[in-house]
């Protein structure tokens, strides 16, 4: 225990903005983790119809990726505090309108979908350019690794929290409670936000330029495509699974030990896959995780009940992090080799953005129109089969990339494990 203090401590002697920054990332991990799950089922026992979680989302979707590209030209132009700043309001904004509207939150669900996207589209554009800029090459692995220890211990402990005072309190007195907390929490990462250093700006924003780039670099018109057909797949997963958890089980605490079950054993694979994965291992682990996640959805398309979702929980558990660990690991590959990569970073990252929530809307848009001319109980089932091979077509597209040597290089973008992450 003494040599690991001491070795905090060395990495947090004299660089306090890393210690501010891992701060807010470890408040902003606990207010998603305690309250975002419970926000569709919130307007799902409002509403009872899933077009009203479906616009919700959509507009989640939309104002992320139109937020993205504004928050990058304005991180070009005025200090990245601000933009960082901009994102833990909108948060804040977002929770303190859950809690002032109510039981009338559903008929507002595209306004509180478009809030929602506001805020994690100031907040991550910001939050990876400061994590970019703040953290050294010595403290960088530090600083992520001690970033995932946060986010795994919301991802754990943040649901069945929140399950066991919705449970344990009448009608939607717990989901006030938890909304709350969430507002209180995103407070406190606002006022840290002001302890940190000011970071001017500097240089033009190219994002033409970087999504003009994908008709020169092959690798990285790839990775697009790529990632375009990963957010078809998470555009309905990331509500139609917790809505059937619910629906199944009428049970909030279940559907907080369904989340924290699953993210535990994220956890561990993650780590196991990090470790055993190899770089010449890459494309052959993405398209086994894919396969795994694919079929994943046969165990609960024909009958639900919570001892398949369980089951269900378990293989998506090992499937994601087969494939995320050597899919992110070739996307920074792909960018660090891209042309200017250090000065356009911030570009970068927008324009890969804009094609993982490009696929999330149109996804979202099909469940609309499945849901409009079918009934939801016929066309769901359906939808999940054919927008889940998602994950396949993303083998199809980085089998094709070829890197040449490897070369040393930064990291500018990193995966988060977050509540938002599609199951």
């Amino acid at each position: 225990m003494q040599k690991m203090m001491n070795f905090f401590r060395s990495k947090m002697d004299g660089n306090r903005d890393l210690f501010i920054l891992l701060l807010i990332g470890g408040l902003y991990s606990a207010g998603i983790f305690l309250s975002n799950t419970f926000v569709n089922i919130y307007l799902w026992k409002q509403s009872g119809e899933y077009v009203t979680i479906a616009i919700y989302n959509l507009a989640i979707g939309i104002f992320q990726t139109i937020t993205f590209i504004f928050a990058g030209r304005l991180a070009k132009k005025v200090d990245r505090i601000i933009v960082l700043r901009l994102g833990v309001f909108f948060l804040s904004l977002f929770f303190l309108s859950v809690l002032i509207i109510g039981e009338n939150a559903a008929t507002f669900n595209f306004m509180l979908g478009s809030l929602l996207g506001i805020g994690y589209g100031f907040y991550w554009l910001a939050f990876n350019v400061l994590t970019f800029e703040i953290t050294e090459p010595d403290t960088r692995d530090f600083f992520n690794g001690f970033l995932g220890i946060l986010q795994s211990l919301g991802g754990m402990t943040g649901p069945l929290f929140a399950g066991i005072i919705i449970a344990r309190m009448t009608d939607n007195v717990g989901y006030t409670v938890i909304f709350a907390i969430s507002f209180f929490l995103f407070a406190c990462a606002v006022g840290a936000s002001f302890l940190l250093k000011r970071r001017g700006a500097e240089g033009l924003f190219h994002f033409k330029r970087i999504l003009d780039e994908r008709n020169r670099n092959k690798n990285w018109n790839r990775i697009l495509h790529a990632h375009f057909f990963q957010g078809l797949r998470e555009g309905i997963f990331a509500f139609v699974i917790s809505i059937w958890v619910f629906l199944v089980t009428k049970s909030e605490l279940a559907l907080g030990t369904f989340n924290m079950f699953l993210s535990g054993l994220s956890v561990i694979f993650y780590m196991i896959a990090t470790k055993f994965i190899k770089p010449k291992m890459r494309k052959k682990a993405i398209l086994f995780g894919a396969l795994l996640l694919y079929f994943s959805i046969f165990i609960i398309l024909f009958e639900i009940n919570y001892i398949l979702l369980m089951i269900y929980a378990v293989v998506i558990g090992i499937a994601y992090p087969v494939i995320n660990v050597p899919y992110v690991s070739l996307t920074f590959d792909v960018i660090g080799k891209a042309w200017k990569a250090g000065e356009l970073r911030v570009e970068y990252i927008v324009v890969r953005e804009l094609f993982l929530n490009s696929g999330r809307i149109i996804s979202i848009f099909i469940f609309l129109a499945g849901v409009y001319f079918f009934e939801a109980d016929d066309i769901i089932p359906i939808l999940l089969v054919f927008l889940g091979a998602g994950h396949i077509m993303i083998y199809f597209f980085v089998r094709n990339i070829f890197l040449g040597s490897s070369k040393k290089k930064e990291v500018i973008l990193k995966e988060q494990i977050t509540d938002e992450k599609n199951r």
